[in-house]
């Protein structure tokens, strides 16, 4: 395949990230993919990005997400600074055949202000998409920007002139997926875990409130706002309250954490995140909103492990119920729906993360869009 793609992972972390990293981890499993199938691979980064590609764009020596912390006014600039140097670069080139936008709000802003003489783009919308409401409502990416979804739920959610801009959606992947049909079994322990980043919408409160009232351990693991470990968190004293995160972990999710029936033990990555959810009685995904993606719901049925979850956003398409995973609508019910998981098959999930799951299956979805929006760039976009 001869195919150019800019890919465009954005400023915040390195490509793949040192730990925590949704955005991040879903592009450095598909640009490898992608490289196996032919495509060439423009990388815009953060200069510390090690995921072998064949050329890469920086702005920043490394990730800025630290300052997300700090007031809008003082880190507005971060994001647009990296795409001023992806438009550099564009405007001083012509092999690039595509871009693939993953920077929120911002990157599909600037894709949809390049005017016809730019190349086709594709931007994924990794969030929620009631966020941004003016952008998304108000959309017009001409005949030449396109948007995808990482779930159905996603998009049927979206104002109607994203969904006029849509290609369709692209359910996550993870290379636990890979060969996890044939992967040995692992021996449960009793501790339940809740994977991700801490925030109200993951609802990490309401999972430590269940943990407590029925009594199995939980592990909450995950960073808090920047904070990745315990001390680092302890250590920035009153002035990380300014984070909004933090603000709910003091005050919603602290007073739970006990440290012994409920821990909260950071961001985990690799063998050692791989060995917490394996292991686990269940993945929980106690749900305040419409959970977009979910890759940390196709890790856990990649690792053997059932998911026990309110059944909000992408999750139904993920999981099928009393198979690999059991759903609710009544928060209520998630205590009794945890004590129960120990009934299903781990295999059953390995399977489901073989068949549905694999980088390889993502990356060919992707190139089928990349052709797609390609195609679509020769001709105008009809808005009603």
């Amino acid at each position: 395949m001869s195919l150019t793609v800019l890919m465009n992972a954005g400023p915040w972390l390195s490509v793949p990230p040192p730990g925590y990293g949704g955005i991040e981890n879903v592009v450095a499993t598909l640009v490898p993919e992608l490289r196996k199938l032919g495509v060439r691979v423009v990388l815009a980064s953060v200069e510390s990005s090690t995921l072998p590609v064949d050329e890469k764009i920086s702005v920043f020596p490394d990730g800025q997400f630290q300052a997300l912390q700090r007031p809008y006014n003082q880190v507005c600039g971060v994001s647009q600074a990296h795409l001023n140097g992806v438009v550099r670069a564009l405007h001083g080139r012509d092999d690039i055949d595509l871009v693939h936008d993953h920077v929120e709000a911002v990157g599909l802003a600037t894709m949809a202000a390049m005017g016809p003489d730019a190349p086709p783009a594709l931007h994924t919308l990794h969030w929620d998409l009631a966020k941004h409401p003016e952008l998304y409502g108000n959309l017009d990416g001409g005949d030449r920007v396109r948007v995808n979804g990482v779930s159905a739920s996603q998009l049927a959610r979206a104002p109607r002139a994203l969904q006029e801009h849509s290609v369709g959606h692209v359910h996550l992947s993870t290379p636990l997926a890979v060969g996890a049909d044939r992967r040995p079994a692992v021996e449960k322990g009793e501790h339940v875990v809740i994977l991700g980043r801490i925030n109200p919408g993951k609802g990490q409160d309401l999972g430590a409130r269940v943990a407590r009232q029925v009594g199995f351990p939980l592990v909450l693991a995950g960073p808090v706002g920047p904070y990745h470990r315990p001390e680092d968190l302890a250590a920035a004293g009153d002035e990380a309250r300014q984070n909004p995160d933090v603000r709910f972990f003091y005050d919603q999710v602290a007073p739970h954490v006990d440290g012994d029936l409920v821990r909260w033990v950071g961001t985990v990555a690799g063998q050692e995140r791989d060995d917490l959810v394996a292991g686990a009685r269940a993945s929980l995904f106690p749900l305040r909103w419409e959970e977009p993606g979910g890759t940390a719901v196709v890790e856990s049925l990649a690792l053997g492990t059932p998911v026990v979850a309110t059944a909000r956003g992408c999750l139904p398409e993920l999981i099928e119920h009393g198979r690999t995973g059991l759903l609710t609508t009544d928060e209520e019910e998630l205590g009794d729906l945890v004590l129960a998981a120990g009934l299903l098959g781990e295999d059953e999930c390995r399977r489901e993360a073989a068949a549905r799951f694999t980088p390889e299956l993502m990356a060919q979805r992707y190139v089928d869009l990349y052709e797609r929006v390609r195609q679509l760039a020769a001709r105008p976009l009809q808005l009603a």
